[in-house]
């Protein structure tokens, strides 16, 4: 509908009962009133492009006629110069969003994280960006990047890098994030580029220790050592946790996190869920490791094959009982040595490389050859038990029990 719009005009107009109208203006072209069930809304429209670009100005109870039209002459006036009002607006909300809005943003949309990686976004970004966290994304830039990288290699160059490769990835979220109509990105360029320009990184040594074969036998004496008393009652717990990621390979917390409900004892296998690369883990359970599960669920009060000791949840990192180890047998090691002393030693046994991938749970999604190898549980019990039959020959015990084949395991 085509009329002048003034105040009067404007308060006759009726609300519709369904859907809405358009009431444009006859004295400015591109001018008009949207006209709802119960809002009365003006807007500007024009073509840009060929396209028609319409923008809301603000309902008619908040603002006069002559400010709305005043304002529509300001939005034809950018789109008659080609710039579209919707991404004038962009650009200024845009300007406007924190480092925090978009690490929060960031969690929300990549639902997959992990709780643990959420974390230590935070924590990273609490702890060493804490005077970024209000600040404009938009207005961080390369040389305060290449400032607080300087300054928290000070303390730890591991630190700086993890830091900066954590706001590296919002950056880089922010940028495609951040877009006008036509996919353009309001923000140019990642800072930390700077960094990569400078060839400014720290090096990382990846670190390989492990425990040699020579250290295992006084390793493990002072493993089984740890036993439970008043001060202590759950030195038992960390015995065994240990001894199960030395003979499985598994990360701390997959182990950790172990359930009973994820153990079979009839099938003798058990599941590992919420891996690192997000693939259920299945292992078969050599005679040790049978053995050790078997008197563990006699003794089971919750849920978790190795509890904490209020029973609360799962076992956390057991430095205490680590370092005591460490004393008693003048072997250093960490949990993560473990995984590296299983993984040496299945190397060492020329254990194929598909099965030991399969061992460790790393994806083989760009070799072909694997793709066409299906290697089940049950192929994975004898590589296992050569595994272990070598770790206990290290610790001067002898294995006597063989490998049961599935199919020969009562069922009565």
């Amino acid at each position: 509908m085509l009329q002048k719009l003034t105040k009067v005009v404007v308060e006759k107009i009726p609300f519709e009962k369904s859907g809405q109208v358009f009431y444009r203006d006859s004295e400015l072209t591109g001018f008009g009133l949207r006209v709802g069930k119960t809002a009365k809304v003006y807007f500007s429209e024009g073509k840009l492009h060929g396209k028609t670009i319409r923008v809301s100005i603000a309902k008619h109870n908040v603002i006069s006629v002559e400010e709305a039209r005043a304002q529509a002459k300001t939005f034809l006036a950018e789109i008659a110069s080609g710039k579209n009002p919707h991404d004038v607006e962009k650009a200024r909300k845009a300007k406007l969003v924190t480092l925090s809005e978009v690490l929060e943003s960031y969690i929300r949309i990549r639902s997959n994280l992990k709780p643990s990686t959420i974390q230590d976004y935070r924590h990273t970004f609490a702890v060493y960006l804490k005077d970024w966290q209000n600040k404009p994304i938009i207005e961080i830039t390369k040389d305060m990047v290449e400032n607080k990288f300087r300054k928290i290699s000070k303390t730890s160059p591991s630190q700086a890098n993890k830091t900066m490769r954590n706001f590296r990835a919002i950056m880089n979220y922010a940028i495609v994030k951040y877009e006008d109509n036509n996919g353009d990105s309001f923000i140019r360029n990642n800072p930390v580029k700077r960094l990569t320009q400078l060839r400014a990184w720290h090096r990382e040594v990846r670190k390989n220790t492990l425990i040699k074969h020579y250290d295992l036998a006084p390793w493990y004496q002072a493993v089984m050592n740890l036993t439970n008393d008043s001060i202590a009652p759950n030195r038992e717990v960390v015995r065994d946790f240990l001894l199960l990621v030395l003979f499985t390979g598994l990360r701390r917390n997959e182990a950790a996190k172990l359930t009973w409900n994820r153990v079979d004892l009839k099938d003798r296998t058990m599941i590992i869920k919420d891996t690192k690369n997000h693939c259920d883990h299945t292992l078969p359970l050599t005679n040790f490791l049978y053995d050790l599960l078997s008197k563990r669920k006699a003794d089971a009060k919750t849920q978790f094959v190795f509890p904490n000791e209020m029973n609360t949840g799962y076992m956390t990192d057991p430095k205490k009982q680590i370092c005591k180890v460490v004393k008693e047998s003048g072997v250093n090691f960490s949990t993560h040595d473990l995984r590296r002393t299983f993984i040496t030693i299945a190397e060492s046994l020329d254990i194929s490389a598909y099965s030991l991938k399969r061992l460790l749970n790393h994806k083989m999604a760009n070799d072909v050859t694997a793709g066409y190898i299906i290697t089940d549980v049950e192929r994975l019990r004898a590589p296992m038990q050569k595994i272990t039959d070598y770790i206990m020959s290290c610790f001067g015990i002898k294995e006597t029990a063989s490998i049961i084949p599935m199919q020969l395991i009562s069922r009565g």
